[in-house]
């Protein structure tokens, strides 16, 4: 091992941390909280977190030992399947955010009709859709036997070993990737483009009337006045910094990996080793900035935070002295109610 993949080696033992533990909070959070289990969102919400901890425990370790020792990490059979799954997990895991874009797109651009456009059962339908889509590339794969360590990437992957099914290969690369990462890209970018219009508008919206009361208090001090202009500038901001997020998060971490596995479909075209690490690196650093770019950072699951982390706290404040505590709590409330 050189020292860039060294480097390599612990940026995936930092990600995967990272990615395990923010992930789970957003488990524990949809398991605890009613509201998030009662909301369509929380459906694409777990399904994008189910992805995203089955690559951190599976494919990054298979990764991380595919460096330390730079040769196949598992047997034939293990390899196969983690490359199975790589397969299956990372079009998952695009198709869900295309589902959440649309979620959030709906009730945006249609709120008064988000109930009937948007509901639970169309939400379940459009995440079954998301597992039958990439079972299929995935199920494909297998059977054709292109699954297998690769090199380049030091993971168990797509895969050709004989050169005589180049063809095909190319065909199933190309429509694979144009139907989970183009295709998702292209919901991305037409509903969040759509929800940073609507926002602007209501800015905009928000702009004038704050305008015209401030032009109306005469009296108001200079430095009331300035605060709201700001508060003015931050909220346009505020719509176009999340939208960017969640673009160009999508891009950064994709498409350097998806652009590298449609060149070296290319005849005479070498992969340097390396640069097929970070690529591959890049597509699990998504894992772990998942659950704060779609799930932590909102008042809802900081509430649901807050409330799981009070309970812990009073359980180890007050912990109960028995089995029969619980009778002596009932007994303690009977005589406060009598005296």
């Amino acid at each position: 091992m050189d020292l860039a993949e060294i480097l390599l080696a612990l940026f995936i033992g930092v990600i995967a941390i990272v990615s395990l533990l923010s992930n789970l909070l957003v488990l524990l959070c949809f398991v605890y909280s009613t509201d998030i289990r009662r909301q369509v969102p929380g459906i694409f919400t777990m399904n994008l977190s189910l992805c995203n901890i089955l690559i951190t425990i599976l494919n990054m370790p298979s990764t991380l030992l595919g460096i330390i020792k730079n040769q196949q990490p598992f047997g034939d059979c293990v390899c196969h399947t983690v490359s199975f799954l790589e397969t299956f997990l990372t079009a998952n895991t695009m198709l869900s955010m295309a589902a959440l874009s649309i979620d959030r797109w709906i009730a945006v651009v249609f709120p008064l009709s988000y109930s009937n456009k948007m509901r639970y059962k169309d939400a379940v339908i459009m995440v079954c859709y998301s597992w039958l889509h990439s079972l299929t590339f995935s199920l494909t794969s297998l059977l054709l036997s292109w699954v297998d360590y690769s090199h380049i990437y030091a993971s168990c992957t797509l895969h050709l070993n004989e050169e005589s099914e180049r063809t095909k290969f190319t065909v199933f690369t190309v429509v694979f990737h144009a139907t989970s990462f183009m295709l998702s890209l292209l919901i991305l970018c037409f509903t969040y483009l759509k929800v940073l219009k609507v926002a602007r508008f209501h800015c905009k919206r928000i702009d004038i009337i704050t305008m015209q009361t401030l032009f109306l208090l005469v009296d108001i001090h200079p430095s009331v006045k300035q605060r709201c202009l700001a508060e003015q500038k931050r909220r346009k901001q505020r719509a176009t910094k999340k939208i960017s997020i969640f673009i160009g998060s999508f891009i950064f971490c994709f498409a350097p990996y998806v652009i590298t596995r449609l060149t070296e479909l290319l005849p005479h075209v070498g992969i340097n080793r390396h640069w097929g690490i970070v690529s591959k690196c890049l597509t699990y650093s998504k894992a772990a900035s998942d659950p704060f770019a779609y799930s932590l950072l909102r008042q809802q699951y900081k509430k649901a935070l807050i409330s799981i982390a009070n309970r812990l706290l009073k359980r180890d404040l007050y912990p109960s002295s028995g089995p029969n505590s619980s009778l002596d709590t009932e007994n303690d409330y009977s005589l406060q109610r009598v005296s």
